[in-house]
């Protein structure tokens, strides 16, 4: 799975209703990762957006923290089973940015500094379910949990919410990224508990 932090196994609440099935709650923040952490500074990161026909919006850094600013309060859900209650955040929508772009494609990759890739579909992303996200417990988020930006989408498994994003490419097919190459499954929902590609 990659670098892994100590402190992932928690106590498991079965009756919580907050908690997906199989998942364990823990009070820590667990660093998972592909790969190294890269190093990303603000003046030089930037998020873009390339639609189905290679068009591209881009954001610097300055004109991104120059978008409305949401305050997001939520729970998180690893596929290594640990789920973190009530986490806070701070970013921008991606219905923010999705309101410049033009676009008919069903299906997004994220990209991210260091290579990594994974697939979600649009409409994941939209309607208040995702966002690009900057702050984390009221700090700058940290390099090892994806700053200076990571996507954040917490009603799938946390391998969808890609660490040091740096732009969505559109699809007109729902193509597979890292992770779900290598057998992991192509959506992640928790509550369905849809680790592997083999599961329903």
């Amino acid at each position: 799975m990659g670098i892994v932090t100590p402190g992932f196994f928690g106590k498991r609440r079965e009756a919580d209703p907050h908690l997906p099935p199989g998942q364990y709650e823990t009070k820590d923040f667990p660093v998972l990762s592909a790969g190294p952490t890269p190093n990303i500074h603000e003046g030089e990161w930037e998020f873009s957006i390339t639609n189905e026909s290679g068009d591209v919006k881009r954001w610097s850094w300055d004109e991104f923290m120059d978008l409305p600013i949401e305050n997001i309060d939520t729970d998180i859900h690893c596929v290594t089973r640990w789920s973190k209650f009530d986490t806070k955040w701070r970013g921008v929508s991606l219905d923010t940015l999705f309101a410049e772009v033009e676009t008919d494609a069903p299906f997004t990759m994220a990209h991210s500094y260091g290579g990594y890739t994974t697939n979600v579909p649009l409409e994941d992303l939209l309607e208040g379910k995702a966002w690009v996200a900057f702050e984390f417990d009221g700090e700058p988020l940290d390099p090892e949990h994806g700053g200076p930006a990571r996507l954040l989408v917490p009603h799938l498994y946390f391998w969808k919410s890609a660490k040091w994003v740096t732009g969505l490419t559109m699809h007109e097919t729902d193509e597979l990224g890292f992770w779900e190459v290598n057998g992991y499954h192509a959506y992640g929902d928790p509550w369905k508990e849809q680790r592997y590609y083999y599961d329903s």
